[in-house]
């Protein structure tokens, strides 16, 4: 039986066939398929056999595998060209992961991401590769979910000092120039766009301030670099002190104290890329100091009160999160539209706290953390009723902090009220089986 023959991707550039060594020159003459963009396809074209077949890919990747391997069932020699490095944002792992790494050999050629920096003499083995090569994703809005396509590219800017970005024609530098400024990060940053790297219009703009990039078109393709001008102030992730966060006034602010707070937040149990629903958000302290912890994850918090919901959002944007939506509605409503939560923050029921707990207890990730904070009686005592109904596991705690305060040249300790910490997990089925057979 004869060896199947590897489907070659190569790394192509736009100066066509100077940007390919004989070896990869060699395949793609010999090809008997051919894969490709219009554009690649174009510029590569008196390279190619005229008996190959050529296939267009745009629009189309979800369809290469099966082309792929309905030609190497047949005995066929195989090639995709694909910009730059196939490996860094590229087709090749998705090719890999649908067909098999054995199946693929990947010829890469220099990023156009590192062309860029050669551009401009900017080091990048420190620098965050990021994309927005995708489907257009509308100009962003802040507390946009994560299915914004310039969602993970805020991600990377938040984290990283130097970042090379590949574009697209609808995902275009003056759209990531807004974002900025929309995130309040644009006295943070400097940018320069390299047009058209490795074709006779290439073009470099460099020395552009953010806020006139937001106006200015570039040519496609292009890549965005952008580096800090301001080093980040190192945060505090954990145990913000409660004037870290505006609250409303005169009246006393709504805000889960420091220390039922960090209490609260240890037994959510979060993990970097948890999902989680802060219900009745207040002034947004737990939720807010979520999104820090969760920096991979997001937060869903809902605010009946249209003037804490607007405190909320103000708290967001002074602390520089972008992975928090803040919805002002009344729960339960709205929730049905939130991805499933690993941890679910109630600091505030609207009246309708058995329904839902019932709701949460439904839509909870298996070993997921259902935390509520009470102040009354009543509430304490219809959340241990409904969670017994329920039959899951339940505990509760009982905090009551006293500060020191001065009087005269002494100091006193003045005690705040006490809060009842209700805690429920949802033990994943197969776990409870497990349990419930030890016990026989």
């Amino acid at each position: 039986m004869n060896k199947q023959e590897k489907c070659r991707v190569l790394g192509v550039l736009d100066d066509g066939v100077n940007s390919l060594s004989q070896s990869a020159l060699a395949h793609l003459g010999q090809a008997q398929l051919v894969i490709g963009g219009e554009r690649t396809l174009a510029l590569f074209a008196v390279h190619i056999a005229p008996t190959a077949q050529q296939r267009d890919l745009s629009g189309a990747l979800s369809q290469v595998p099966e082309w792929i391997r309905a030609a190497q069932a047949a005995g066929q020699r195989v090639v995709v060209l694909a910009t730059g490095d196939p490996l860094c944002h590229g087709i090749a792992a998705y090719l890999a992961s649908r067909l098999c790494i054995e199946a693929i050999e990947v010829i890469p050629n220099v990023s156009t991401l590192q062309l860029a920096c050669a551009r401009l003499g900017l080091p990048w083995q420190e620098m965050k590769f990021s994309s927005v090569h995708s489907k257009d994703a509308g100009d962003w809005v802040a507390g946009s979910e994560p299915s914004h396509g310039l969602y993970a590219l805020l991600r990377d800017i938040r984290h990283n000092d130097r970042l090379a970005v590949l574009t697209s024609p609808f995902n275009t530098p003056d759209r990531i120039a807004r974002m900025l400024v929309t995130e309040g990060l644009a006295d943070d940053f400097e940018m320069a766009v390299a047009e058209r790297l490795c074709q006779p219009e290439e073009r470099i703009v460099s020395g552009i301030s953010i806020q006139a990039a937001t106006q200015m078109p570039f040519a496609d393709p292009n890549v965005v670099l952008l580096w800090r001008s301001t080093l980040r102030a190192p945060q505090v992730l954990f145990g913000l002190p409660d004037v870290s966060f505006e609250q409303r006034h005169p009246e006393k602010g709504l805000i889960t104290k420091n220390e039922v707070r960090a209490v609260s937040l240890a037994r959510m149990q979060l993990r970097t890329d948890s999902v989680v629903w802060d219900i009745g958000a207040g002034s947004g302290s737990v939720g807010l100091e979520a999104a820090r912890l969760c920096r991979m994850g997001h937060v869903y918090a809902i605010e009946k009160n249209v003037d804490d919901s607007a405190i909320v959002q103000r708290n967001r944007h002074a602390m520089g999160i972008s992975n928090h939506t803040l919805v002002h509605g009344k729960a339960p409503e709205g929730l049905q539209n939130w991805p499933d939560p690993d941890a679910v923050f109630v600091g505030g029921s609207g009246g309708e706290l058995a329904e839902l707990i019932r709701l949460i207890l439904q839509r909870l990730k298996a070993d997921g953390w259902l935390v509520m904070n009470f102040v009354t009686i009543e509430n304490l005592g219809l959340a241990v009723e409904t969670l017994k109904s329920l039959g899951v596991a339940w505990d509760v705690l009982q905090l009551q902090a006293s500060r020191s305060k001065p009087i005269l040249h002494m100091n006193r300790m003045a005690a705040e009220n006490p809060v009842w910490l209700v805690c429920a997990q949802k033990v994943a089925v197969q776990k409870t089986a497990k349990l419930e057979k030890s016990d026989d």
